[in-house]
């Protein structure tokens, strides 16, 4: 590295070539074909993993993906009752965007739009959180996952509570999860996964995409510009790279 000039950053400041070590390149490469829209099935593929977590922990997603993800998404939104949001959720991009990216989400399987909820962070619904009969909450393909998990949680618990001998009625009664709630829940899926099914493939293609990026900055919380670190092996390596 004495060799070469100065490495600067696209605003003029000096890069400290310290920092510069071969094994980044597989960090670089793999970036790049991200920023392009590279599925990560593929960019596996081509970086010779076994597993897509693996190549997950090699690129970030930038903010201009998640904008394009949450943008595609937003034409497939749904409120509790399964009715496409979608005038209402164009006004919404921004505020919405900009909670993607520091990884935080309303509510567990949607979002809401709330004031002293979208406030608190999520954590504040003045109504207890009966997200599937409030005209807040909106939904959308990415969190399908979290809906089919809830309602499955709903019926393990409503069987539970129907065995259960040591509660009084009341009790009972008020532990019971609502046959409401359950049957707007399986609506909403039922609704969610019929739109899904009436796309074409390449739009179907299109929206998965954007599920995964969404989904995989959820699960990320920003905290600053990332690092890396010369890493071990890789062992999911299957060859010999370049």
């Amino acid at each position: 590295m004495d060799g070469l000039g100065a490495l600067r950053r696209p605003d003029g400041t000096e890069f400290d070539k310290a920092a510069v070590f071969l094994y980044a390149y597989r960090h670089s490469y793999a970036q790049r074909h991200a920023d392009a829209g590279t599925p990560v099935d593929v960019l596996r593929e081509l970086m010779g993993h076994r597993s897509l977590v693996t190549t997950q922990g090699y690129y970030s997603v930038t903010a201009t993906r998640v904008r394009k993800a949450v943008d595609a998404l937003a034409a497939h939104q749904f409120d509790g009752r399964g009715q496409h949001v979608w005038s209402q959720a164009r006004a919404l991009l921004e505020s919405e965007h900009q909670r993607l990216v520091v990884g935080q989400v309303a509510v567990p399987f949607g979002s809401c739009t709330e004031p002293s909820n979208v406030q608190a962070g999520g954590g504040g619904c003045p109504f207890r959180f009966r997200c599937l009969g409030c005209g807040h909450f909106r939904s959308d393909p990415s969190y399908l996952p979290e809906l089919k998990d809830y309602l499955d949680t709903l019926l393990r618990d409503r069987e539970r509570i129907r065995s259960a001998t040591e509660l009084d009625e009341w009790a009972r009664a008020e532990a019971m999860p609502s046959e409401h709630e359950i049957t707007r829940l399986r609506q909403l899926i039922r609704r969610v996964e019929q739109d899904l099914d009436g796309l074409s493939d390449g739009d179907r293609q299109q929206i998965e995409e954007a599920v995964r990026v969404v989904r995989r900055t959820r699960q990320t919380v920003h905290l600053g510009l990332p690092t890396i670190s010369p890493p071990a092996p890789d062992p999911e390596l299957k060859t010999s790279q370049p």
